[in-house]
């Protein structure tokens, strides 16, 4: 309730018909509201003073200058005076809009700090996606227009709303002219991971969050939550050509080595098998949304290191036991659905996709998984033939040591060969 003083001033400035001392008399009391009001008794007299001024009563050419004045206090309120009146105001001005389009301007950036200092960021981004930016009444420079709706996709991932944050992003692109800020510019890239991570597309992610990694600018330590971020979603992609090509491209950055997630980086791009433990311990660095689970009661972490496990184990054997395929794999059964019968479901569907080269036998429940090196020569024999290239190799090492230790040290060659 406002302030008995208040709402009788009011009422005797309403009375008036002189229209300058009207308005000296509402600019008075504002500076009085303000010196002597708090609370929320300050945010009620500021209600009923907006609903004087913005009354039928005051004409617009009146009502601007009052609502400058009024605009110039309220940024120096705790927010949530200013949220009460800004949004009041602004919900008067709905009716006025095209007459006052810059000071409706101005009070929803108010509010909008307000409401981001209250981790309210969906009701930040409404206020802010309420400005006219296409009025005839004022021009606004395509840049001003990136930066605003950069502000407004920040606020929508605050709160993980990745379909209003995309919309937003998306007039970006469609801006006549490209971004040139640089801060702009890098959080439109950081945007777009967070959006494409977001929606699963995991290795377009890895990509953005791998150029802002890079990107002029940023301080070492958002380089490296980037690069982490990267290889977040690295991990969780589908198992194939194309993650192994970004898995490779992060595990030969020399920064990789210093993020914790080094090391189930490095068993991936090595093609190794990753136990329990480690999955459990890379679970606990990721985003709910990376956790949730599928359609078939899996988790797209779940998915993917099952894949991987099926990639590493191809490396291994060159067949097995579906049954057996399901325990290195730690898959369980149910329902209908034994482990083996999912492993064998997991391999049909990497290998008609094109992410694993072999051959299923259902009758004898077999996998045989087809080599790099069988795929190139397309002939029999081929594990032959890679065991004695890796004997060849190794023997051709062994002599260019030796050649290098009698070349450092002959006499000690010549002392051996003695013996």
């Amino acid at each position: 309730m406002a302030s008995q003083k208040v709402t009788a001033a009011l009422s005797s400035i309403e009375s008036l018909n002189h229209q300058p001392t009207k308005l000296q008399q509402y600019n008075d009391l504002l500076k009085d509201i303000v010196s002597s009001s708090s609370g929320d008794e300050l945010a009620q007299d500021l209600v009923y003073y907006l609903d004087s001024i913005l009354n039928e009563g005051v004409s617009i050419v009146a009502a601007r200058p009052l609502l400058d004045s009024f605009i110039s206090v309220l940024q120096n309120f705790d927010p949530q005076v200013k949220i009460k009146a800004g949004q009041h105001a602004v919900t008067l001005l709905q009716s006025r809009a095209t007459s006052v389009e810059e000071q409706d301007s101005q009070i929803r950036e108010i509010l909008a700090e307000a409401y981001e200092s209250q981790e309210e960021y969906t009701a930040a981004a409404r206020a802010l996606s309420g400005i006219n930016i296409d009025s005839s009444q004022r021009l606004v420079s395509d840049a001003a227009k990136a930066r605003l709706w950069i502000r407004i996709v920040r606020y929508y991932l605050e709160d993980d709303d990745t379909a209003n944050a995309e919309g937003f992003l998306n007039r970006i692109k469609n801006l006549p002219s490209k971004l040139e800020d640089h801060d702009s510019k890098l959080y439109f890239q950081l945007s777009q991971a967070r959006i494409l991570d977001a929606r699963r597309r995991f290795l377009d992610a890895a990509q953005e969050y791998f150029n802002v990694s890079l990107a002029p600018g940023v301080d070492e330590g958002d380089r490296l939550a980037a690069l982490s971020a990267a290889i977040r979603c690295a991990v969780l992609a589908p198992a194939g050509p194309q993650r192994s090509r970004s898995l490779s491209r992060l595990y030969k950055d020399d920064r990789a080595s210093l993020v914790d997630e080094f090391s189930i980086l490095e068993k991936m791009f090595l093609d190794r098998l990753l136990n329990a433990d480690e999955v459990a311990a890379f679970s606990q660095k990721l985003a709910p949304h990376q956790l949730a689970v599928t359609a078939d009661g899996t988790t797209v972490l779940d998915k993917a290191v099952i894949e991987h496990n099926l990639v590493a184990a191809s490396k291994l054997y060159e067949n097995i036991n579906v049954d057996a395929l399901g325990v290195i794999l730690g898959l369980q059964s149910s329902g209908e659905f034994s482990a083996g019968e999912k492993a064998e479901a997991y391999a049909a569907r990497m290998v008609e996709q094109g992410r694993l080269r072999g051959r299923i036998d259902q009758i004898d429940g077999i996998i045989s998984f087809d080599s790099d090196f069988a795929a190139a020569s397309g002939t029999n024999g081929a594990s032959l033939r890679q065991w004695d290239q890796g004997v060849q190799e190794l023997a051709e090492d062994v002599e260019r040591v030796a050649a290098s230790i009698t070349d450092q040290f002959p006499d000690f060659s010549t002392s051996q060969m003695a013996h």
